[in-house]
């Protein structure tokens, strides 16, 4: 077994934003994890919703947010990662599509 004992740390933390386009986009990791503190564009999501945005369709919702990134919440505060709302219409920004599935068990 080697040892990592010789290895130097460089960076440590979570990186929480990244600039995408026009948008602040918040990391999805750092959605799951301090999301549930969120107060504002949290949009609540049922299963036939979701099971629309894994199969990457885009869902009609009517929200009164600007366009931007929102915190996708299903079930009692279960929170998921990240949508995309454009002009009344919502697309997944959740990970890769073999994540995704997993998280409807």
């Amino acid at each position: 077994m080697t040892s990592a004992s010789h290895l130097k740390v460089t960076k440590v933390g979570l990186r929480a934003f990244q600039r995408v386009g026009h948008f602040v986009k918040p990391t999805t990791r750092f959605i799951q994890i301090f999301g549930r503190f969120a107060t504002r564009a949290r949009v609540q999501i049922g299963t036939t919703q979701l099971k629309a945005l894994l199969e990457d369709e885009k869902i009609h919702v009517d929200l009164k947010l600007d366009n931007g990134y929102v915190i996708l919440v299903f079930g009692e505060n279960r929170v998921l990662g990240l949508g995309l709302y454009l002009n009344g219409r919502l697309s997944s920004q959740l990970p890769k599509k073999e994540i995704r599935t997993a998280m409807l068990v």
